[in-house]
């Protein structure tokens, strides 16, 4: 099983930008999805978090700008984030927990990272 994210980028404060990230492999099930995010001299910090049925779990730093979507079908996760601030600079991860075809349980997989940059 791999996670592949994607959307990074520069963008000025004020900017949008879209992270997506794709579950692939042997996957016999998915159960919660999301995003967390890492800065400079920071430990990595929950950004927003999805289940299956589409409840969702945002961190209030993000609250009203990001928005968590997912498209189980496809096996993917998406954040939307808007309005987006310098402080929101930091290594964007996703991770799934991920049932294979190989084993009986839930499993955490993690993306490998894609870096968003908002200049002031």
């Amino acid at each position: 099983v791999q996670l592949q994210a994607s959307g990074g980028g520069l963008v000025q404060a004020g900017g949008s930008l879209k992270l997506s990230c794709l579950a692939a492999g042997r996957i016999f099930s998915i159960d919660d999805m999301g995003w967390y995010r890492q800065a400079p001299g920071k430990q990595r910090e929950l950004v927003a978090e999805i289940t299956t049925g589409g409840s969702t779990n945002v961190a209030d730093a993000v609250k009203g700008r990001f928005t968590i979507s997912r498209d189980n079908a496809k096996n993917t996760v998406s954040l939307q984030m808007n309005s987006l601030k310098p402080e929101d600079t930091a290594v964007y991860y996703c991770y799934a927990e991920v049932m294979s075809s190989s084993i009986s349980y839930f499993k955490s997989y993690w993306g490998q990272g894609t870096q968003v940059t908002v200049s002031s």
